[in-house]
């Protein structure tokens, strides 16, 4: 499967209330993430499938710019998970206002 061949979704048609799967560095992801996400860094994924919220059908699955998250997208899907790829990542959601928290004293930015 090429990466154009995979479900994707543009940040504006992300549905409200959705739980995005980051799979983000922990320094990304600390410096700013969206409110609502679940963490497991892709290094990690194979190792805590049992940890991938199973309240949201599709799986969306971000990043900082879209990389990571589809091959993460092949992955989970290989294995069964309807999984879906953020186009452009948290780039995108910042870009496009979405709300960002962070766990540092500044604001939340994408690193």
């Amino acid at each position: 499967m090429t990466s154009s061949q995979l479900p994707s979704v543009t940040v504006a048609a992300l549905p409200d209330g959705v739980r995005p799967l980051d799979v983000r560095e922990a320094d990304e992801w600390t410096a700013g993430r969206a409110p609502t996400a679940v963490h497991i860094p892709m290094s990690e994924l194979t190792g805590r499938l049992s940890e991938l919220p199973d309240d949201q059908d599709p799986l969306y699955v971000i990043c900082r710019s879209g990389g990571r998250s589809a091959r993460v997208v092949e992955f989970l899907i290989a294995q069964g998970y309807p999984a879906v790829n953020v186009d452009g990542g948290m780039q995108a959601w910042a870009s496009a206002g979405r709300p960002m928290v962070s766990d540092g004293p500044g604001e939340p930015e994408v690193v």
